[in-house]
């Protein structure tokens, strides 16, 4: 019997993808449940944050780089002033990032935000100035995520059509400077 082959895409990164939607996963739920079963405010608070910061640092150096091929940091240079670097992989191999992998990190990137969004007003809607301070810092994270690899991107993108520009200018020179060699 002849096997039908789909043309559906499987995650090429199953275990990166595991963890990168796990530590989400694990800061909303704790943060969530721990409501119900956990009297301590600051358990709730170290436990919450320390959750959603290993979610940062996976997400910013380790799935960030698998899932789509880009990294992003920040450094102070000597002048005291902020500097954003980006590291993207070469045009070729950005093309062959999987387009599940990439659609799993972009979502989740931003779902993640929303719901931190949504549980800081429920927060301010119960009058619990001290669970917001617990969001404002998950949210700040989340969206620092966004902010870095939404840059990051748009610097590759920068990067490549430059690149391909000056591919096409070299390759019209060379054709122009062998047309006219032979002339």
């Amino acid at each position: 019997m002849e096997r039908v082959q789909t043309t559906e895409e499987n995650y090429a990164n199953p275990k990166t993808c595991l963890f990168h939607v796990l530590f989400k996963a694990a800061s909303l739920a704790f943060y969530i449940l721990s409501a119900l079963f956990i009297d301590s405010f600051v358990i709730i608070f170290v436990v919450t944050v320390f959750l959603a910061a290993l979610d940062f640092w996976v997400v910013k150096n380790v799935s960030g780089r698998i899932l789509v091929g880009l990294r992003w940091w920040n450094e102070i240079d000597e002048r005291g002033e902020s500097v954003w670097k980006f590291e993207c992989l070469d045009q070729e191999s950005l093309a062959r990032m999987n387009k599940k992998d990439s659609w799993l990190f972009w979502w989740t990137l931003y779902i993640t935000a929303v719901a931190w969004i949504f549980l800081a007003i429920f927060s301010l809607i119960r009058f619990q100035a001290d669970y917001l301070l617990v969001v404002g810092v998950c949210l700040s994270l989340s969206i620092a995520n966004i902010v870095g690899f939404t840059k990051c991107r748009k610097d590759a993108k920068k990067q490549i059509q430059q690149f391909a520009s000056q591919t096409i200018a070299s390759h019209l020179t060379s054709s122009l400077q062998s047309a006219f060699s032979i002339v």
